[in-house]
């Protein structure tokens, strides 16, 4: 018995990514992230207590540049998961849902996590 070919539902080749996806994605990624960054801090925390060789030697690691890059890192996504987190806010009372604010709102969620990082960048100098 012949089983028709039916394509899968979205499927990957016909479906076109949009902003709104990325932007959620994005907040799912950022999320993540932060609770990598939650666990390192925690052990570092942990490390301050019991053996304070170990917890300098980590300081030093993120004052190398691969380490200021991960901190930058940790807060681009602390600030975008935070404006798009109140951008959620606002859908919850029921604002914003028409497609022009929702993309409005979107690209300044990226431009206030922009501006935010960069702020502390400037402050941290």
């Amino acid at each position: 018995m012949n089983k028709p070919q039916r394509p899968l539902s979205p499927h990957l080749q016909v479906y076109k990514f949009q902003f709104t996806m990325m932007m959620s994605i994005m907040h799912r990624i950022t999320g993540l992230f932060l609770s990598l960054g939650l666990v390192i801090f925690v052990y570092w925390l942990y490390r301050l207590a019991t053996d304070q060789n170990i917890a300098n030697q980590m300081i030093g690691f993120f004052q190398t540049g691969l380490g200021m890059t991960l901190l930058y890192a940790w807060i681009f996504a602390f600030a975008y998961h935070l404006c798009n987190g109140i951008r959620h806010l606002f859908w919850d009372v029921g604002k914003g849902y028409s497609i022009p604010a929702v993309y409005r709102s979107g690209y300044m969620v990226l431009l206030a996590a922009v501006l935010l990082t960069a702020v502390v960048y400037f402050l941290s100098r």
